[in-house]
């Protein structure tokens, strides 16, 4: 399958890109080249090759969780530019 001038600029308009006129030669070639890797791809042979669920072979190990007493808020709160009640404020967007 091969694309051709009209197929980039029917292709650019469904995506919503602008593809300057100069440039369309260029993105035709470029779109060819990925269908003659895709084609490549496709000969390669995958029977009995499980798919890939994650790219790493180790699972993630997850740190244990710890209950802490919490209520630090005082603590957290000396770090906000502003606080008022025990909540932090912010600058008013939405008038």
């Amino acid at each position: 399958m091969a694309i051709d001038k009209e197929t980039v600029k029917r292709i650019a308009f469904l995506s919503r890109l602008r593809v300057e006129d100069d440039k369309i030669e260029a993105t035709e070639a470029e779109f060819n080249k990925i269908l003659q890797w895709i084609e490549q791809l496709n000969e390669i042979n995958t029977d009995g090759i499980e798919p890939l669920v994650s790219v790493n072979e180790n699972n993630i190990t997850c740190r244990e969780d710890i209950v802490t007493t919490g209520n630090h808020s005082k603590e957290v709160l000396a770090n906000a530019p502003q606080a008022a009640y025990g909540y932090f404020t912010v600058p008013k967007v939405i008038e």
